[in-house]
């Protein structure tokens, strides 16, 4: 299996929303497979098929980091169904490396969406589940977690991030 590279704020294909998947292929699998490996190496909970380069709607989430199998989540064009509460915690981003920010998510949500044989999955998640969801969810539309932040603070964020590459390329 191979260790994909996560890509950057300001790559394009992070602003685009994912395209669906028509029929689940040996390529899919693959990915998928490549994803959740990737996403256990970095080390994060969640990964989403656009922060891998890949226009369309797959994600992985994993709470136990690799700890426990049946804690792993992978799925095909997954959508959140219904969400209630709010709940204000703090997110980073492996696309947003070093920046961690509260925001503000749905304490409940219910996932739906396809597993890799093409069986229809319904998930009730709470409290971090929901947010991982809800935070990869939001990588399929082209949206990452500074963009629930205000226009100021995402600006600084910006700015930040801007300066801290130029450092890396003086250095």
């Amino acid at each position: 299996m191979a260790k994909l590279e996560i890509i950057k704020i300001g790559h394009p294909r992070l602003a685009q929303k994912a395209e669906p998947i028509a029929s689940i292929t040996q390529e899919i699998v693959e990915l998928a497979r490549d994803m959740v490996e990737t996403m256990q190496a970095a080390p994060g909970i969640g990964l989403a098929a656009p922060q891998v380069d890949r226009g369309i709607r797959l994600i992985t989430v994993d709470l136990s980091a690799g700890e426990k199998k049946d804690e792993l989540f992978i799925l095909i064009n997954p959508e959140i169904k219904e969400e209630s509460g709010k709940s204000l915690a703090e997110e980073g981003c492996l696309s947003v490396p070093g920046i961690y920010e509260k925001v503000v998510r749905p304490e409940l949500v219910i996932v739906k969406g396809y597993d890799l044989d093409g069986r229809e999955v319904t998930i009730e998640a709470r409290d971090l589940l929901a947010r991982a969801f809800a935070h990869e969810i939001d990588h399929l539309e082209g949206r990452l977690f500074i963009d629930r932040l205000s226009p100021l603070k995402k600006n600084l964020i910006k700015k930040r991030l801007r300066k801290e590459e130029e450092k890396g390329l003086k250095g």
